[in-house]
């Protein structure tokens, strides 16, 4: 099996990491959470060779979503994602933009389907487990590679913090279960990309992020 590859886009004034997971093979691969600026997201995949095949998404917050229509109306790509417990974020993230300064930046999007715990995405030979995590947001999900000990977390779990719990729906004893209860068993030696920052492995995390002590 050829190794997964990943490469960031930063993309929104929030400096979200727009993901393009992708074979180095078949260059084939799927792009998560283009929150915007998406004519540096086609660009970029142009430009490095890329044919995408869907767009999955970890949550509903405007800078990880609010690209998602544009994109799939540019390249004709399927929106997978997240859990529907984020369908009422994902229609408001206009009124959302208005608070950040984002107004006419990002669009409300509209899932071609929502997603559960237990199921499975791929593309190619690489298979992605389909994680519920709440308290960041309601239908936060993440995606696991079992394979290639390879986890996007979203929001939920960063290097050295975790997710926001102060924005509509969020819940830091919810989010606080969800890191302990299916991120952290991932495993010590899992590498991580998250939405915002470095990524890292999530046994650094265990052993030194000052918001896990006690879990």
């Amino acid at each position: 099996m050829a190794n997964l590859q990943a490469g960031i886009i930063p993309v929104t004034p929030l400096q979200q990491n727009c993901t393009v997971l992708f074979d180095p093979d078949t260059q084939e691969g799927v792009i998560v959470d283009p929150g915007g600026d998406v004519e540096v997201i086609t660009q970029t995949v142009r430009e490095n060779g890329l044919k995408l095949l869907a767009i999955w998404l970890t949550h509903g917050h405007l800078d990880h979503a609010g690209g998602a229509m544009d994109l799939k109306a540019e390249l004709g790509l399927e929106i997978i994602g997240p859990h529907e417990d984020d369908k009422l974020l994902l229609e408001n993230i206009e009124t959302s933009a208005e608070q950040f300064g984002m107004a006419g930046m990002v669009k409300n999007a509209y899932p071609d389907r929502f997603l559960e715990e237990g199921e499975t995405l791929s593309f190619g030979d690489h298979v992605f487990e389909v994680f519920h995590c709440p308290g960041h947001a309601p239908g936060h999900v993440i995606f696991y590679n079992r394979a290639q000990k390879f986890a996007h977390l979203g929001d939920v779990l960063f290097s050295g913090s975790i997710g926001r719990t102060d924005l509509p729906g969020g819940d830091h004893q919810a989010l606080l279960n969800s890191i302990r209860d299916k991120v952290l068993p991932l495993g010590d030696d899992v590498g991580f990309i998250c939405g915002h920052g470095p990524g890292g492995r999530i046994g650094e995390e265990r052993r030194n992020n000052p918001f896990l002590k006690g879990l």
